[in-house]
């Protein structure tokens, strides 16, 4: 569901969708995400926007049924060893952050591959 209430008082008020990522320390694409609906906006964060916009939170809130948008395809997020194999505490994370850290963990994991491959071979024993 799209926030029309915040989005009008945001472009009432003359601020950018990245003014107000920059508030809530997420990247625009997905404050853009939440504005829309397809990320939901937590009350830390209606509350930190509604300050910066100096309007109610009543002024532009509105209830949503966000769904989050994750990879959920990749290894990190099909580890079913936290127990019920959600990952709703992550729903906050920017994914260009996600993005990031699975390509930093696919990084060390071939590092650590070249590494035992180094300790195999015959010279890296003298």
């Amino acid at each position: 569901m799209q926030k029309e209430k915040l989005r009008a008082i945001r472009k009432q008020k003359g601020y950018t969708q990245q003014q107000i990522a920059d508030i809530i320390a997420t990247d625009v694409s997905n404050y853009s995400r939440k504005e829309s609906g397809d990320v939901k906006i937590i009350r830390d964060e209606w509350n930190k926007i509604a300050r910066f916009l100096d309007v109610t939170v009543e002024d532009i809130y509105e209830d949503e049924e966000a769904k989050v948008v994750v990879n959920y395809d990749h290894p990190v997020f099909n580890d079913s060893s936290s127990g019920n194999g959600t990952m709703n505490q992550f729903n906050n994370i920017p994914g260009s952050i996600i993005k990031n850290l699975q390509d930093y963990i696919t990084l060390l994991k071939e590092e650590n591959e070249r590494l035992k491959e180094e300790l195999k071979s015959p010279r890296a024993r003298k």
